[in-house]
């Protein structure tokens, strides 16, 4: 069995852009309502977050709670990502210790 210390990159990534994503999306609701930004953000976001939820779900590693916060928009797939790379460590610990 091998033990991953990190949350695989795509993971990382896709839950980055997730964020960035929603906060353009917003920020043009917010000002100018640029209609092409949102043509292009909204479903680049959308896609982002089903990528995050799917491959959060698909890991071996990622504990319920994870999970869980993967489904919250915008933050949750970092928030995601950061409970994955924590069950992880505490599992590398408690196999250093045995």
């Amino acid at each position: 069995m091998t033990l991953q210390r990190d949350a695989p990159a795509s993971l990382r990534i896709a839950a980055r852009f997730e964020l960035v994503s929603l906060i353009v999306l917003l920020a043009n609701l917010l000002t100018v309502h640029f209609e092409p930004v949102s043509s292009l953000m909204g479903p680049a976001h959308g896609f982002a977050y089903l990528f995050v939820v799917i491959a959060t779900w698909r890991l071996g590693t990622a504990t319920i709670a994870a999970k869980a916060l993967a489904v919250v928009p915008g933050v949750g797939g970092l928030l995601a990502v950061r409970q994955v790379e924590r069950a992880a460590r505490a599992q590398l610990e408690r196999v250093a210790r045995s």
